[in-house]
């Protein structure tokens, strides 16, 4: 028997990322024009259900601005897992447990008969979990590092491409005045799909990213031969879980309990060893949050709206344990425990034997 919807939650989970808003502008818009849902959005995630936080209305007319405002006005944690929670014990101890079934009777109780979830993969994660308990949620790909599996691009990957180009075009002109290597840290933990295109956009003449380890002798090597060749100064754009050969990702903050580590520093590393290897005037920027700060590009408000307008109709077709991606130019849905699979750079692949080309070197 097909379900009838009249209320429906839409919540955004880990880290911001430009181009959220549009895509709750688009649900607010499409559920309300198209459906007549109403539309209650959920404050800081799946960790705001589990502590009550009050959900907001959200109509036509209160969404109206949002399509080039950065960040969420519903807020995001990377915490608040609820299949997995710290408890203290009476004894002091801590006990991890699975409180889920809280989050659906919250989900119950606010009286919403769909939930959209836009985020990474850890809240597509929670998501399916949850669909396998019986929730009715649908999910809209969230990620900077557009390393989702089965979606072509996500939003917010353009717009950090955007930020991260801008400040390497800078750098570059500040390196040729000094004649310096400049290395410039980006995100990217696992994937290195932030640093590749930056580096190709920005004209860089090394990357290092997680997909390849990297050999310092290498880098320097090519640095030396640019030196030669006349050029006083060289682009180096680095992924924050880029490694050396035989070595290990850095870390500026190690995991304790339920945090994750938080990498950072092998930029500085890098910089380092360079300076170590050949002598020359080294400089380092780390990047950071200001990725995913600022307003979306037209390119990423155009996808965030089409995700947007797809995960409610998937919604209103009950397709429930999906998520929305895109396929060349069309939006279709995949299953969640396809989608939170890691899309890596592939070493061998045209994008980075076009940048080997172009004489870039990964080390």
């Amino acid at each position: 028997m097909t379900m009838t919807i009249k209320r429906i939650g839409i919540l955004t989970g880990g880290g911001d990322a430009p181009g959220l808003n549009a895509v709750i502008r688009a649900v607010v818009l499409t559920a309300s024009n198209r459906y007549g849902w109403e539309v209650m959005g959920l404050q800081r995630g799946f960790d705001g259900l589990l502590h009550d936080a009050e959900p907001i209305p959200l109509s036509r007319h209160n969404v109206r601005d949002l399509l080039a405002r950065g960040g969420t006005i519903l807020g995001a944690v990377n915490r608040g897992n609820p299949l997995i929670r710290e408890v203290i014990l009476p004894d002091g101890n801590v006990e991890l447990e699975d409180v889920s079934d809280e989050v659906l009777r919250r989900i119950d109780q606010l009286g919403l008969d769909a939930l959209i979830a836009a985020g990474g993969d850890g809240t597509m994660a929670i998501a399916h979990a949850l669909v396998q308990k019986g929730a009715r949620i649908v999910g809209v790909p969230k990620t900077i590092d557009n390393d989702l599996a089965q979606t072509d691009v996500t939003f917010g990957f353009d717009t950090a491409i955007v930020t991260a180009t801008e400040a390497l075009d800078k750098l570059q002109t500040t390196a040729e005045s000094h004649h310096r290597v400049m290395v410039m840290e980006v995100m990217g933990r696992n994937s290195g799909w932030i640093a590749l295109l930056t580096g190709v956009c920005g004209g860089a003449d090394a990357i290092l990213i997680p997909e390849i380890p990297f050999d310092i002798g290498v880098v320097c090597a090519h640095i030396n031969a640019l030196q030669d060749a006349g050029r006083r100064y060289s682009l180096i754009v680095v992924a924050e879980g880029a490694a050396p050969i035989g070595g290990a990702q850095e870390y500026y903050i190690q995991a304790r309990g339920l945090m994750d580590a938080r990498l950072g520093g092998i930029g500085y590393t890098v910089g380092n060893l360079i300076a170590d290897c050949i002598g020359v005037d080294v400089r380092v920027t780390v990047l950071g949050h200001v990725q995913r700060g600022g307003q979306p590009t037209p390119r990423d408000r155009w996808l965030a709206t089409r995700f947007g307008a797809a995960s409610v109709q998937m919604v209103a077709d009950g397709e429930w344990g999906k998520m929305a991606a895109l396929h060349g130019t069309e939006m279709v849905s995949v299953p969640m425990e396809e989608a939170i699979q890691l899309k890596m750079v592939d070493p061998n692949g045209s994008m980075v034997q076009m940048a080997r080309d172009l004489g870039i070197v990964f080390g």
